[in-house]
């Protein structure tokens, strides 16, 4: 008589042994799974659903700001007038502003905890820092339905590090507007945290300028006032508006900055303005102003005194821009999915024009733009820039900073990286100084499938996830502020790790339809806004329709490893043509999808796969597979698609076969 199935099951047959040891598992299902996770009741401000709520509010900040560049003084100084609306249901009797210069000394608080051997972000040595003066602020009041009077609403000021607190006469209300001005200069740093300072070119300095202006705070629903201070390591998180902004510099150089230039007439020769018109036709290259040309008193409009160039750039939360008389400039269309068109450009020194340098610097933004606008939502500015100088790489709205010496699949990745920003923070705001991996690592994500599109893979370089598990888990979790991470762990945890968490969800978990769709949704949903973690979480999850809180709970929060193993394969009634029971199990907290290969010693080779949901009820799996022959092999992640952190358990493989006694 045969033996039943359950007999099967609870007999140990001879007929092989696992070369797999069995192990202790680590693994908690009612931890993984666990059902109030992701719970967060919905608001009119924020729902459920991940969305903004029917009355989610946003305060806004309208700046003009004027400021000249003076090189012999090593120094920019001007003037901002800052237009701030209170949307909030609340009312406000002060106001925060950022003050980031401020960092670049070192009594600020980031000068005082940067370690001693420096680092990217470090400030050490510089006396810098604004010197603000002329401070107002002022309040339109209605005295009838046609007229207003300007009231002062200034108290006083404070300064706090990179933080500036204006106490009002009497509380901003829901709907009103306050003009805040001030006067301010400060020197300029040499190398200002990775994120603006100089570079002395061959034919000049070249000016890199950011954080170049007072800000305002953000006020939401979440915290109300966010006022961590700028330290360096965590970037920037800002309120949206327009910005006119007028830059007067030395008349010999050549100025780019965020958004649109508005009087081209006054600061670019005739030739310059018709090759920008061409180039604003063309998908290729167009030189507006060559090497040979940046020594010629021809390439300006005026050789003595200065120019004021002036830019608008709406509906952004921050601007940027570069000043040098070293700049090759060249340009080149970008076509956006609706039908409109953008200018790509790239300044940089003559001596990195070369195309294994800066010269196809234009075409790596053609195409990373091109593609993002495609895939995820169309870009927002009239014109990318990308600039060549001292900063490493560093993304503004609308214009990047890139090393000088960078070039090929360097400069493809720098320049295709600062550009992904422009979706994260820039469209997509969030909190870049409590929630780096909400910017970097999202970017990171979306990098890897334009780097495999670009020029049909010419950088694209794949990589062995389970090759880079060792040094993926132990460290640093990713939902940390970054000033709590440690630097060396900084670009695993803000970039690495949670741009392959996406790719893990998209491959492995959602499949490429269902996380596009959620993922574009979530961009949608919070354009121009600012979202938290978990209306991110709250967004996939509601698009996909599937819940995540396992994946967020494990991989974000915490620091769970990935180790799933092929443990046992029996054959039913020792008979492989009657099928078999092969055994799975997770190792480590962090579930996650299986899929098996089963290779057979007749040829088949046949792949199962199982969703998550079979780790609910324990760390172990058995499943019936129909075999037809003594099975060679059993895999799990046959692909190396995980960052699986035991290689050794993934296979099966028999180490004898007996066929059993005839009865």
């Amino acid at each position: 008589m045969k033996k039943t199935l359950i007999v099967a099951l609870l007999c140990c047959f001879g007929f092989a042994s696992s070369s797999t040891a069995q192990e202790k598992s680590n693994y908690d299902h009612k931890e993984a799974f666990d059902p109030l996770f992701a719970y967060r009741q919905g608001t009119v401000y924020r729902s459920a659903t991940g969305a903004p709520g029917p009355q989610y509010w946003q305060n806004s900040a309208d700046y003009v700001i004027n400021v000249e560049l003076k090189p012999e003084e090593n120094k920019i100084a001007g003037n901002v007038s800052i237009t701030y609306t209170n949307n909030s249901p609340d009312l406000l009797p002060f106001v925060w502003l950022q003050l980031e210069q401020n960092l670049f000394n070192d009594e600020s608080k980031g000068g005082k905890t940067t370690a001693l051997e420096g680092g990217r972000h470090g400030n050490m040595g510089f006396e810098g820092g604004y010197n603000i003066s002329n401070v107002k602020a002022v309040k339109d009041v209605p005295v009838s339905k046609r007229r207003s009077i300007s009231s002062s609403t200034y108290a006083s000021h404070i300064i706090s590090d990179t933080r500036m607190q204006i106490r009002l006469s009497e509380p901003l209300r829901t709907g009103e507007k306050v003009t805040i001005s001030m006067d301010y200069d400060f020197a300029i740093p040499r190398y200002g945290s990775d994120r603006l300072g100089k570079y002395e070119a061959a034919d000049g300095v070249i000016y890199e300028l950011a954080q170049w202006y007072p800000k305002m705070s953000v006020y939401d629903d979440v915290e109300g006032w966010n006022v961590l201070p700028y330290i360096g390591g965590g970037e920037f998180y800002l309120e949206y508006g327009d910005f006119q902004y007028n830059i007067t510099v030395p008349s010999d150089h050549i100025v780019v900055g965020s958004g649109e230039l508005m009087n081209p007439s006054e600061v670019l020769t005739s030739t310059q303005i018709s090759r920008l018109k061409e180039a604003a036709n063309s998908d290729e290259t167009v030189m507006i102003r060559t090497a040979a040309e940046v020594n010629e008193a021809s390439s300006r409009p005026k050789n003595e005194g200065t120019l004021t160039w002036k830019f608008k750039c709406i509906q952004t939360r921050d601007v940027a821009w570069a000043s040098s008389k070293s700049f090759v400039w060249d340009a080149a269309k970008m076509n956006l999915p609706s039908g409109k068109t953008a200018l790509a450009q790239s300044v940089y020194p003559a001596e990195v024009g070369s195309d294994a340098k800066w010269g196809r610097s234009t075409e790596y933004v053609k195409a990373s733009v091109e593609f993002y606008s495609d895939y995820i939502f169309e870009y927002s500015y009239p014109v990318a820039t990308n600039v060549a100088g001292v900063v490493s790489g560093m993304e503004y709205p609308g214009i990047v900073f890139c090393g000088v010496d960078d070039g090929g699949a360097s400069l493809w990745g720098v320049t295709d990286h600062e550009f992904g920003h422009n979706w994260f923070p820039m469209i997509v705001g969030s909190n870049e100084r409590k929630y780096a991996w909400m910017d970097e690592g999202f970017n990171t994500f979306i990098n890897g499938l334009s780097s495999k599109a670009f020029n049909d893979g010419e950088f694209y370089s794949p990589l062995n996830r389970r090759q880079y598990a060792p040094y993926m888990f132990g460290r640093d979790a990713i939902l940390n502020i970054p000033e709590v991470i440690q630097s060396n762990n900084f670009g695993l945890a803000a970039y690495f790790k949670p741009g392959l968490g996406l790719d893990l969800l998209r491959e492995l978990v959602l499949g490429e339809d269902r996380f596009d769709y959620a993922f574009k949704e979530y961009v949608n949903r919070w354009a121009f806004k600012h979202p938290t973690p978990f209306d991110f979480y709250e967004t996939m999850e509601d698009a996909a329709g599937e819940d995540l809180g396992w994946f967020w709970k494990g991989w974000i929060v915490n620091d769970w490893k990935i180790d799933l193993a092929v443990d046992d394969v029996m054959y039913i009634d020792q008979l492989p043509a009657n099928g078999s029971i092969i055994t799975i199990s997770t190792k480590e907290q962090l579930p996650m999808p299986a899929i098996i290969e089963v290779v057979e010693s007749n040829g088949n080779t046949n792949r199962v796969e199982l969703p998550v949901e079979i780790w609910q009820r324990g760390s172990e799996w058995k499943f019936r597979y129909e075999s037809t022959s003594p099975i060679i092999s059993v895999t799990i992640d046959p692909d190396n698609r995980l960052p699986d952190v035991n290689g050794k358990n993934n296979i099966w493989q028999p180490k004898s076969y007996k066929m059993p006694d005839a009865n």
